[in-house]
């Protein structure tokens, strides 16, 4: 059984529903530790301040920590779906990095169908899983313990 981190932004509504759709396909998913999905946003240690430097600290360091703890990280490409831009989150896009530094495999799940992807995540992920289409149910029965390629098959700038 896998552990995951899931990286996505968590700022308003829309993003949070992605992630609890994309929570649901994995714990719909017989190679992941339905106990082990790392969602940042439940982890903001609230005892101190928001912005301040004690919280700035604790979160950074219990996301990398999460990060690096890892079997997958899964991250939610889409941040503005309104827009035609295509501006990711950084924070996602750090900790995509950070997972592709350490050799933890990356499965991107995309939202939006019109947005191009970047060649870097391109080519840094291990598995892609376009969520306008079918890309939730192969999620749920994608095989993390085998982690087979997976590219996108959809532009790249």
């Amino acid at each position: 059984m896998n552990n995951v981190y899931l990286a996505a932004p968590f700022f308003d509504e829309a993003q949070k529903e992605r992630i609890q759709q994309v929570k649901s396909a994995l714990l719909a998913n017989p190679t992941i530790n339905p106990d082990g999905i790392f969602i940042p946003e439940e982890h903001q240690f609230e005892e101190e301040p928001f912005g301040s430097r004690a919280w700035q600290q604790y979160v950074y360091a219990s996301d990398m920590r999460q990060v690096h703890r890892a079997d997958v990280v899964v991250a939610i490409l889409d941040f503005d779906m309104t827009s035609a831009t295509n501006e990711p989150d950084s924070g996602t896009m750090f900790e995509i990095g950070a997972a592709v530094a350490e050799k933890t495999p990356v499965i991107i799940v995309q939202f939006d169908a019109n947005k191009e992807l970047n060649l870097m995540i391109a080519q840094g992920l291990t598995a892609y899983f376009d969520a306008s289409k079918d890309g939730l149910k192969e999620l749920s029965a994608y095989n993390c313990d085998d982690l087979r390629s997976k590219p996108a098959h959809r532009p790249v700038f």
